[in-house]
């Protein structure tokens, strides 16, 4: 993504920053705390070497990890930004029930099946919503989610079912 499309990314969303606008103490507390955290974490030094995309993804993986501590992921090529927010997460190719996992929005049949096996606590991030914002408007208005998060460059989805529904759009 060229510099002029990703100013006007963040332009757009400029008043969606810092969880502007979120009543809901809960969410008010993960976008400012989790999603736009700008303090340097002690991990930040050893993701180096990246290009700014897998980079700025990664250290937001880095937080999520770090909030959720899985027990359990999936194999993912972040798997180095995981480890270092929740060290004692054990990776597999198949797992029952998600904790946390992240996914590409291109891959239907992936993200279905992985939306099944979610419970109350689980957590999944959809990746590159801006590929296909049609499927990303299914699962924003899907029955089993609940509270979603547009960050434009992933979707962070939450499935308690204790909470109202709510999608939010936030600058990040």
């Amino acid at each position: 993504m060229n510099q002029l499309k990703r100013c006007f990314v963040w332009l757009s969303r400029i008043h969606r920053c810092r969880g502007f606008g979120i009543q809901s103490p809960t969410d008010y507390s993960f976008v400012r705390y989790v999603v736009n955290e700008h303090w340097p974490y002690y991990a930040y030094e050893q993701f180096k070497g990246d290009d700014w995309l897998t980079r700025k993804l990664g250290r937001l993986y880095f937080r999520l990890a770090n909030f959720a501590q899985p027990q359990t992921m999936l194999v993912d090529r972040y798997q180095r930004y995981w480890h270092a927010g929740c060290n004692t997460t054990v990776f597999a190719p198949i797992i029952n029930k998600v904790e946390l996992a992240r996914i590409d929005i291109n891959d239907v049949e992936g993200c279905e099946c992985l939306i099944d096996r979610c419970t109350q606590c689980s957590i999944v991030v959809i990746e590159g919503l801006w590929r296909n914002w049609r499927y990303w408007h299914q699962i924003e208005k899907d029955e089993r989610t609940s509270i979603t998060f547009d960050l434009y460059y992933c979707g962070i989805v939450f499935f308690d079912k204790n909470r109202f529904k709510h999608n939010y759009k936030i600058n990040f």
